[in-house]
């Protein structure tokens, strides 16, 4: 099974591109999302968090994510404590999830393939960019964030132009009929490229 990655950074549209290619009957994976939902579902994953961060960690069943926030906003090391832990198992969810599908190729979408130096793990890479004031403003709406935590998120990921050379296609989102053209042309062109290579 091709899979194709899909990055970008924060407020960038991943998640608007990735339904446009559900749209064409391409599976998507959505890291974020599942990762999210395993600190939740896994006991495992809950023991290890509330050692890490404390007994507010949860509220009742709930991941209490602006504690958690807060405390790996300033705190690399900590973040990537958490990562250790979550990310394994979300690789592993992947893995069964990808052994049910049926399609030329599926797209897993994950905001930090470059930054974790994940790339080798994916066959084709898609980057979505926007403009940046635009990222900024839909990020500050969709999650009520401030400025200047969303700013502080995106001076830890990779420019733009970083992430377009080390991919394989671009899709530029600044508006919707035009996204979802360019996710068309896309699509054709990852169909081609299977079809010519020995994936």
């Amino acid at each position: 099974m091709i899979i194709v990655g899909l990055t970008g950074g924060i407020g960038s549209g991943k998640t608007t591109v990735g339904s446009f290619f559900e749209a064409l009957g391409i599976p998507v994976y959505i890291a974020d999302t599942e990762a999210k939902s395993l600190m939740v579902r896994s006991k495992v994953i809950r023991r290890k968090l509330i050692a890490l961060f404390g007994d507010k960690t949860y509220n009742g069943k709930e991941l209490n994510r602006p504690y958690i926030a807060s405390k790996i906003f300033n705190d690399k090391s900590l973040l990537d404590q958490m990562n250790a832990i979550v990310h394994p198992k979300v690789a592993s969810h992947f893995k069964r999830w990808l052994k049910k599908q049926d399609a030329p190729y599926v797209i897993k979408e994950a905001a930090i393939i470059f930054e974790h130096n994940k790339a080798s793990e994916y066959d084709l890479i898609i980057t979505v960019t926007a403009d940046l004031e635009e990222r900024i403003k839909r990020v500050m709406h969709r999650d009520q964030s401030s400025r200047a935590k969303i700013e502080a998120i995106i001076s830890n990921q990779l420019s733009d132009s970083e992430k377009i050379k080390k991919s394989d296609y671009v899709i530029e989102n600044h508006d919707l009929e035009s996204t979802k053209n360019q996710v068309l042309t896309t699509h054709h062109q990852i169909l081609k490229t299977i079809e010519k290579s020995k994936f």
